[in-house]
């Protein structure tokens, strides 16, 4: 096990019998992750794809002894199903949902912080842990198991700067993405101490973007604690116009912070190997 999911992770999906849950369980286990139970209220009884259907989570933990949870649950309703996973004890939670109302993230992370238990997400594609276990939507087909920490604001880059790294033949310890949306549950500073402390991980890849200050920060933590590991990153957005949205909710730019100069600048400061196309992360980690 790298960080977070493993081969000892027994995960649950809540809202298991939408179209997305469905979809998602059948390749979840296809990958060989252990998808022990899901939930759907008025439907317990029920399978899909071989896996029990509970109405309640509670009912769920007690009969499965599931460690971990999945959330594919519509914004109105995700706040609850994810404090309801943290009150279980299920750890991490990640979720899925995007879109989830401002306050209803505020509110999630600050019981979750709480509790010690890990949000991933919202608005991931999930974590990875390559040839263990997958939790999430991205493509497994992309990821070689290895010894590079992967942590990305983006999906769709998280899956192309994995597979230009598994070409290389720099495979992966353990990837996830952080989420799109303003608040979410993991920061790059959070990623990076889990990866430190992981004897798996020798090198670390970080996929960026515009809006917040997620990077600055990840820069001063790196440059502060004399981080002991090979460290690339990507950031993207440069060309993003300021004061427009761009793909995601927490990607935008407001006066002079968040710009993706502001972020290469504090990256290189604290020598982080800046890749300006997201193809060049796998060059830098290749460079001794």
């Amino acid at each position: 096990m790298a960080i977070l999911v493993g081969s000892d992770t027994k995960a649950i999906v809540q809202g298991i019998t939408g179209s997305q849950g469905i979809f998602h369980t059948k390749l979840m286990l296809e990958y060989g992750t252990k998808i022990v139970g899901g939930t759907s209220p008025g439907k317990g009884g029920s399978q899909v794809e071989g896996v029990p259907v509970f109405d309640t989570l509670e009912e769920a933990v007690s009969r499965t002894g599931a460690n971990a949870s999945i959330i594919f649950v519509p914004a109105p309703f995700a706040r609850d199903a994810a404090l309801e996973a943290v009150s279980h004890g299920l750890n991490p939670v990640v979720l899925i949902t995007e879109g989830i109302p401002i306050r209803d993230s505020m509110d999630l992370m600050a019981c979750a912080k709480e509790e010690g238990c890990v949000i991933v997400g919202p608005n991931t594609p999930g974590i990875i842990t390559p040839g263990e276990c997958k939790l999430g939507i991205m493509p497994s087909q992309v990821f070689k198991r290895g010894e590079v920490g992967l942590a990305s604001r983006s999906g769709t880059l998280t899956y192309e700067i994995a597979a230009s790294l598994s070409r290389a033949d720099l495979g992966q310890s353990t990837c996830l993405g952080l989420g799109g949306d303003p608040i979410v549950g993991l920061s790059f500073v959070d990623i990076l101490e889990m990866f430190r402390k992981d004897p798996e991980t020798k090198s670390v890849a970080l996929v960026g973007e515009i809006g917040g200050n997620a990077e600055e920060l990840a820069a001063q933590y790196i440059k502060e604690t004399k981080y002991p590991k090979p460290v690339a990153a990507y950031v993207a957005g440069r060309a993003a116009p300021p004061g427009k949205r761009m793909g995601h909710a927490g990607a935008i730019i407001m006066g002079r912070t968040g710009t993706a100069e502001s972020k290469l600048e504090a990256l290189k400061a604290a020598g982080v190997r800046v890749a300006l196309k997201p193809g060049e992360i796998a060059k830098l980690l290749a460079k001794k």
